[in-house]
């Protein structure tokens, strides 16, 4: 249905931008519906914004990413869109040199053409249905899968853009899937092509020639850097398993000779195939995105966060996973500005952002954690500068009481002195624009945020989202005074609870509902990739998706949402008490910040708890000044410290009064392993989310386990 009066561009983004965000407090809050409790479920809630419907666009008609870049061009066509730092002859990077909005949707339409050319014309097309999908056909609504290969950069963005303008499906690797997985996610989407940066080449080369028959349908790859004569090998070996190599420059001329139109999508076409990584070992499973999903994402966005026209976003987190591909899309969405890192490495963070300036940050707890850490050593911890340490310390302290004060919720208080203290602060690490950061994926100490809230000067807000939901269904205000909840759920979305009597969470307890988070709406994934049987165990029949996450709403608190546990994460001990180590790990990490990873194990066997222990590299070495009078920074001087059973021991101890009385006896922790960094992606321990994988964990320290358990208790003696 068409209507008669066009709104021109200029008016749509004139409307948007005098409307968003809405104010805080008017999404800052659930509400119940009446009349929806069932026997075993909660009520269900929606955002009290919008009680009787839920919104899925930003504004009518906008409603593919398509058409959300469209109107960004339409009103930012002159205006910084995508920036990367200039490599210097000495190895250093110099300033960012930034793409207007035009640029980039001229470049997206010759890649997009050049793509259609070049695979229309591949000498190694064969007739396997996965190669009929490759004509440039208007009508197709089955469209091909594009493969995403690198680390952050500009050409990622427009290799997305590119997918989204003209009718393809887009897919992502990335390293630490390792090659048995990337091989499954080529072979499952079939995918014919590969845009990568040069480095990746050499390994995909491989993978096809050790499994040419499962990766027969993979016949061009597209390098992000410009290829030489001296890549003529590269190409030759290319050649030799069947696969057509260019590199962008070249795609983007043939399509610039070769103009096709770009094939609009509609909210229904597929727009992703978002692999999760996975806590249980097995292959991942594709969450199958639609357009509808993303802007019912971007939606969520603009109703909780700056409009950001005009701002400058620093794209670290990876964008192979869908926090930071939501963020890109929104900052695209609301003619915001996307640096991008100098490199692969996480290293280059405060290098690039002194450069960048940023107005807002995505950002994940680990990273967090250790940005706390290191302006605690700077600011409130500083023996080394006393008066510096003072001046600090009563800033700091006097932003926590303001920003703690329910007056001033939603809002940041101002302090004449000490904001300019403050001020000092941002300047040095390059966050002077800074006027908001988000987090999620995985939990975060409240008073990690207070403390970053205070010390940067700054809003803070948590999130909660998945793969599934295209990312955050959920925000806390960036000034909530708490700094506890993921917020309420958004206007995308609504939830309810299922009980958990087996786990002792039902509708019915004090204070709000508990049990399994339940979400609906047009935010929520299409089903998973080819794989219809985990498609339907998620959703029941009413459409409910079962995130297998705990929650709490609580009731006193504006029916805000509270993660709290994972269901099928517990297990019974010896004398028959069920435990749930996720709320166990969650509540020693909120409550001792010298560690920044522990995995918590149990045994049916026996009647305590041990644990894996990773400490904070950064704020471990104050605990030893502070409890031992002892100067160590050296990591491995540091494991060596605790070896000594006596320190383990006490750092046990010191763990366990810091969670006071959160915990049950049986809940606590009674032997540890003691290490730096003992969980990590490169070990498959871990997501690229932190999230434990919890089989792999225990198979992997398996022998280490049981010497805890050999050794026993070394606490018994303390009361718990």
């Amino acid at each position: 249905m068409s209507s008669l009066i066009k709104e021109s561009p200029q008016h749509v983004w004139e409307t948007l931008q005098s409307n968003i965000p809405i104010p805080a407090a008017s999404v800052a809050n659930a509400v119940p519906l009446p009349n929806t409790e069932e026997p075993g479920f909660s009520a269900v809630y929606r955002n009290e914004y919008s009680p009787k419907q839920l919104i899925n666009v930003p504004y009518p008609g906008i409603d593919t990413l398509y058409k959300s870049f469209e109107l960004s061009v339409e009103n930012n066509a002159k205006e910084k869109a995508v920036g990367h730092r200039i490599k210097n002859s000495d190895g250093t990077f110099g300033h960012y040199v930034w793409e207007d909005y035009k640029t980039l949707q001229i470049r997206r339409n010759n890649l997009g053409s050049g793509i259609y050319f070049i695979l229309q014309n591949n000498p190694y097309k064969t007739d396997s249905e996965a190669h009929k999908k490759l004509q440039y056909d208007p009508t197709n609504e089955d469209p091909f899968v594009l493969t995403i290969f690198s680390h952050n950069r500009p050409e990622w963005a427009l290799a997305d853009l590119t997918a989204i303008a003209y009718n393809i499906t887009s897919t992502a690797l990335y390293d630490t899937l390792g090659p048995d997985t990337s091989k499954y996610i080529l072979n499952l989407t079939e995918s014919p092509i590969i845009l990568c940066s040069k480095d990746k080449i050499k390994g995909l080369i491989a993978l096809k020639e050790k499994y040419p028959e499962e990766l027969s349908n993979l016949i061009t790859i597209i390098s992000m850097d410009d290829l030489n004569t001296e890549d003529s090998i590269l190409k030759n070996k290319c050649h030799e398993h069947k696969i057509s190599l260019f590199d962008y420059k070249q795609v983007e001329k043939l399509g610039e000779i070769n103009p096709l139109d770009p094939i609009p999508p509609k909210p229904s076409t597929p727009f992703t195939i978002t692999f999760t990584s996975g806590t249980t070992g097995a292959n991942p499973k594709g969450v199958l995105l639609t357009h509808q999903n993303g802007v019912s994402g971007i939606t969520f966005m603009f109703s909780n966060f700056q409009s950001g026209n005009g701002s400058t976003m620093y794209s670290f987190l990876p964008l192979a996973h869908i926090y930071e591909r939501a963020s890109v899309q929104f900052a695209f969405a609301a003619g915001g500005s996307i640096g991008f890192p100098q490199g692969p490495s996480p290293l280059t963070l405060l290098d690039d952002i002194k450069e960048l300036n940023p107005d807002y940050l995505a950002l994940v707890p680990r990273v967090l954690t250790k940005l706390e850490a290191g302006i605690k050593a700077q600011t409130v911890n500083n023996d080394e500068k006393p008066i510096l340490r003072n001046i600090f310390t009563k800033a700091i302290n006097k932003k926590l009481e303001l920003q703690a004060d329910p007056k001033n919720e939603h809002i940041n208080p101002s302090h004449l002195i000490y904001d300019r203290v403050l001020g000092l602060l941002r300047k040095k690490l390059g966050l002077q624009n800074l006027s908001a950061v988000t987090t999620g994926s995985a939990p975060i100490s409240p008073e990690t945020i207070k403390f970053l809230k205070a010390a940067l000067n700054t809003g803070l807000a948590q999130g909660y989202g998945m793969s599934e939901t295209f990312a955050g269904i959920m925000g806390s205000s960036k000034f909530e005074t708490q700094s506890s909840s993921c917020g309420p759920i958004s206007v995308t979305t609504e939830c309810r609870l299922r009980d958990l009597p087996s786990m002792g969470y039902t509708s019915k307890d004090k204070g709000g509902p508990r049990g399994e988070l339940l979400v609906r709406g047009p935010q929520i994934f299409a089903g998973y990739f080819k794989n219809q049987e985990e498609t339907e165990k998620s959703f029941d029949k009413d459409g409910w998706f079962y995130t297998g996450d705990v929650a709490k709403i609580d009731s006193e608190n504006g029916n805000r949402v509270y993660i709290i546990d994972r269901v099928k994460n517990f297990f019974k001990l010896a004398q028959g008490e069920y435990v749930t180590p996720e709320r166990i790990e969650n509540t020693y990490l909120s409550a001792f910040p010298y560690i920044a990873q522990l995995f918590a194990h149990g045994d049916s066997l026996q009647t305590y708890l041990v644990g894996v222990v990773g400490l904070d590299p950064m704020s471990i070495s104050q605990y030893i000044k502070s409890r031992h009078n002892e100067s160590i920074t050296d990591h491995e001087d540091i494991k060596r410290f605790f070896k000594d059973p006596k320190r383990k021991r006490e750092l046990l101890i010191d763990m366990n009064k810091s969670i006071a009385d959160q915990l049950q006896g049986f809940e606590k922790l009674h032997n540890i392993i003691i290490d730096i960094e003992p969980l990590s992606v490169e070990k498959n321990l871990i997501t690229p989310t932190m999230k434990i994988k919890r089989p792999i964990c225990t198979k992997y320290f398996e022998n280490e386990l049981k010497e805890l358990y050999d050794e026993g208790s070394i606490i018994k003696s303390e009361k718990l």
